[in-house]
């Protein structure tokens, strides 16, 4: 078996076009020995709009765009690209992988091709599988630092290579073939035909899923029975004190508190506040001092005071 370690650079990602400009690779047998290794750079025929994730931020290629124009097409490059891909002696591999493989079902859309048909690893979800963190995304930069692998960001077969090192030494730890460590996290590869992509997934990532889920149906629970507590208390809300005619905003996290977010509440209603669940109406917005995020922004643009718990006990003079 080969194994075949893939990036691919695209001049712009739109949500049912990805102009690939350039298709990395590192062709490897099962000891890593390198028997390909190319950068094919492709004309996208069309401008270059790069972003980052969030979509705003300016990527930078580390190629020259006006000469993108000279090079070969998607459908010019496609032959060899689908005999890379689709050969049944190659185990498929690339870091964050479902990102490339989206793009590459969207090429083949957009020019009329043969759906793609193959089965691929990701570096990245075994790299998670292996820590057993699944709480987030681990870019190919950070891994290959940790490891001690050099390469320049965003040339595609460079990404192609360092992914292979990154395969390479997780394998060479635990003294595992590619596909042995794969059978080790219990890892199902993802897949693409016919036009449909299903990503990488395990036992471990599954079970994960499972308990987040119920974790938060858990927190939804609570949040609404809140919203119940509060809807049933505001009804004796005092008609005068010294929050009167102001409103008061719990944060997320605060609501979960139960006993002690029921405790303010009712403080808040007997000094005559009243209470809403949207952050940008308040004029007391309540958080733990650790919080961050939009709801705190949104609650402080529009000139809300902002309290700890503890704080607004002191405010409130309650014992």
């Amino acid at each position: 078996m080969k194994y075949l370690f893939f990036d691919i650079e695209c001049a712009g990602v739109f949500k049912s076009v990805a102009k690939i400009c350039a298709f990395g690779y590192c062709l490897t047998d099962e000891r890593f020995s390198i028997l390909e290794k190319e950068d094919l750079l492709i004309n996208p025929q069309g401008g270059f709009h790069l972003t980052d994730r969030k979509g705003t931020q300016g990527l930078v290629l580390p190629y020259k765009y006006e000469d993108f124009k000279n090079y070969p097409t998607f459908c010019e490059r496609a032959d060899k690209i689908y005999k890379l891909l689709e050969n049944e002696d190659t185990l498929v591999c690339g870091h964050a992988s479902m990102n490339d493989v989206k793009y590459l079902n969207l090429e083949s859309k957009r020019f009329h091709l043969p759906p793609f048909r193959f089965s691929f690893a990701d570096t990245q979800f075994l790299y998670m599988n292996k820590i057993g963190d699944f709480t987030r995304q681990f870019g190919l930069g950070t891994i290959a630092k940790e490891l001690g692998v050099e390469f320049t960001p965003h040339r595609a077969v460079d990404d192609a290579y360092a992914t292979m090192r990154v395969a390479q030494a997780m394998c060479q730890a635990e003294n595992l073939s590619l596909p042995d460590l794969l059978k080790k996290y219990q890892i199902t590869l993802g897949q693409i035909q016919d036009f449909e992509v299903t990503q990488t997934t395990s036992i471990p990532f599954e079970k994960y899923k499972k308990e987040r889920e119920k974790a938060k149906a858990k927190r939804e629970k609570m949040r609404a029975d809140f919203h119940i507590f509060a809807d049933r208390e505001k009804r004796k809300r005092a008609k005068d004190g010294k929050l009167k005619d102001k409103t008061v905003c719990f944060s997320h996290a605060l609501e979960l508190t139960d006993a002690l977010a029921k405790k303010l509440l009712i403080s808040a209603f007997s000094q005559g506040a009243r209470v809403t669940f949207r952050a940008e109406e308040c004029d007391i917005y309540l958080a733990f001092e650790s919080e961050s995020g939009q709801r705190l922004q949104s609650a402080i643009s529009q000139g809300a005071r902002v309290f700890t718990p503890e704080k607004f006990e002191e405010f409130l003079q309650v014992e």
